[in-house]
């Protein structure tokens, strides 16, 4: 009788099965609302305090033996290297200077009295004629005028 009862417990009759399965829910759950929170907080990482840069410390690039310079003047007109350029000129005289090889670097300097908005501008005319590798050029102690 006693092998009986042993026999019950571990093969049992009884109708209950064991589910196997994982309850996601709760999960979704915990990712909609961590969504939510970074939704909320994404926009307040955006720094909105003026600040005075620092000047860059970096070991300046080798420079190539023809630089293409671009500079932006105080009055912003463009000078592609020592001439004055009408901006609508500028991809052709680019182009000419270059030899049509839009992968070549474009330095671009620009006077401090130039807003960044117009630098912006000037990057985004040389950006919309292919020129895509361009170089600030800075007053460190190295930059040397073309």
């Amino acid at each position: 009788m006693a092998a009986k009862i042993a026999g019950r417990r571990g093969g049992g009759d009884d109708d209950m099965v064991e589910a196997h399965e994982i309850n996601v829910t709760p999960f979704i759950d915990v990712m909609l609302v961590l969504l939510i929170i970074f939704m909320v907080a994404a926009p307040l990482a955006t720094v909105d305090v003026g600040v005075d840069l620092p000047a860059s410390t970096a070991e300046p690039q080798q420079r190539p033996d023809k630089p293409v310079f671009v500079s932006l003047k105080p009055d912003l007109s463009l000078a592609l290297g020592e001439d004055i350029v009408p901006r609508d000129a500028l991809v052709s005289a680019l182009d000419a200077a270059t030899g049509g090889n839009k992968d070549e670097r474009i330095f671009l300097r620009a006077d401090k009295a130039v807003s960044y908005g117009d630098l912006m501008a000037a990057m985004n005319l040389l950006r919309d004629a292919g020129y895509l590798k361009v170089a600030l050029v800075g007053l460190d102690g190295h930059a040397a005028q073309p």
